[in-house]
């Protein structure tokens, strides 16, 4: 197994940290302030992601490599696409997020169990990042429980 394989994989996974991170950032104030449970599970989720962020850059650092800590640009361009479309639909800004959130936390599920089906990743990394997975996954069936009782 090349480090080099697995560095680059972490790298990618921090990005999606980090365009999780920017995300709960950019809805801020918007829906959470409005409803407290959200705002509970969302600061409960930022604490989450910044320790899982620290977690991937010191396994890149232990590897030998350097933490490439930026958002992505699929992130950045979903991020703009979402900011668009809230200013358009007001009226339905707390679902509307909800399932932005839910995409999200989806989209992140399939990158670690990418990252983990790979077979690129040394034990420690795949530890680590096996229990991240149990953490997103957590919390997507966290914010979809909080979609289906706001939609009953």
């Amino acid at each position: 197994m090349e480090n080099s394989k697995t560095i680059s994989i972490l790298n990618d996974l921090l990005h999606i940290i980090n365009d999780r991170l920017e995300g709960f950032e950019n809805v801020e104030g918007k829906v959470w302030e409005k409803n407290h449970q959200l705002k509970d599970q969302y600061e409960h989720i930022t604490t989450q992601s910044k320790i899982m962020k620290n977690e991937i850059i010191n396994l890149i650092t232990s590897l030998g490599g350097n933490p490439s800590d930026s958002v992505s640009l699929s992130g950045s361009l979903h991020r703009a696409w979402i900011d668009i479309k809230n200013s358009v639909i007001v009226s339905h800004l707390e679902e509307s997020t909800l399932q932005n959130v839910i995409f999200g936390e989806k989209a992140a599920i399939q990158s670690y169990q990418e990252a983990l089906d790979s077979g690129d990743l040394d034990p420690e990394s795949s530890e680590v990042i096996s229990e991240q997975l149990k953490k997103i996954k957590d919390s997507s069936h966290q914010f979809q429980g909080i979609y289906d009782n706001i939609n009953s």
